[in-house]
């Protein structure tokens, strides 16, 4: 089976056949980016730090907290774009198929997006997955790790144009606000163990290198 890197890798190279001047595009926007340290590991949590806090809704509105989650075991967050993101549709059926591993080590998996929690989402293919998924309506929770960012006009005239998607109704807030792909780990304690973080949205977490940062707690 393909590594999570290989299959997204393979859709980034799809992109620059297929659509050449949008994914030159998107480069410029993400070197851009990681020029000015948008998003960047720079402002995200570091290791060692201590996870903030946050109550959030799951698709069918009932609230979960973090330190709920932390009472259970060790917790891994991953904050996505949303489920029209074939990118982290990708990232979230490669966690699936290694779930079981990750609960054998005691921990819990929760994805969180700014996607608005609605009948909607509870029909799609993210939310009949067997961990958590959370709704951060205006990327607060992703602002208070780090990892919010404002999304360039290119890509809002993109998603808009060539894509059909309203951000601001998918959210139900904020769309030029989006989380960039991060991954933590986080300790019984709260603290972080382990992270991934990556302005570009093309690129995600291995599935095996948190087991292994699970395994070496």
């Amino acid at each position: 089976m393909a590594t999570l890197k290989e299959q997204t890798e393979a859709k980034v190279e799809a992109g620059r056949k297929g659509n050449p001047d949008f994914m030159k595009g998107v480069d410029a926007e993400i070197a851009k980016a990681k020029s000015f340290q948008q998003g960047s590991d720079a402002l995200a949590l570091a290791l060692g730090d201590k996870a903030p806090e946050f109550t959030l809704p799951d698709a069918k509105l009932n609230t979960v907290s973090l330190t709920s989650l932390l009472n259970q075991g060790p917790v891994v967050v991953t904050f996505y774009r949303g489920s029209w993101c074939p990118y982290c549709n990708l990232q979230l059926r490669a966690l699936q198929s290694r779930l079981d591993d990750i609960k054998s080590l005691g921990a819990t998996l929760v994805a969180i997006s700014p996607q608005v929690p609605d009948d909607s989402l509870s029909e799609d293919e993210i939310s009949k997955m067997d961990f958590i998924v959370l709704s951060d309506q205006s990327a607060k929770v992703a602002g208070q790790y780090g990892v919010a960012w404002e999304v360039p006009e290119f890509l809002i005239e993109h998603m808009k144009n060539d894509r059909q998607l309203d951000l601001e109704t998918i959210n139900n807030g904020n769309g030029n606000i989006l989380p960039i792909p991060a991954t933590f780990v986080l300790n019984q304690n709260g603290d972080v163990t382990w992270r991934y973080v990556d302005v570009d949205y093309r690129t995600r977490s291995e599935p095996q290198d948190i087991i292994d940062a699970l395994k070496s707690m």
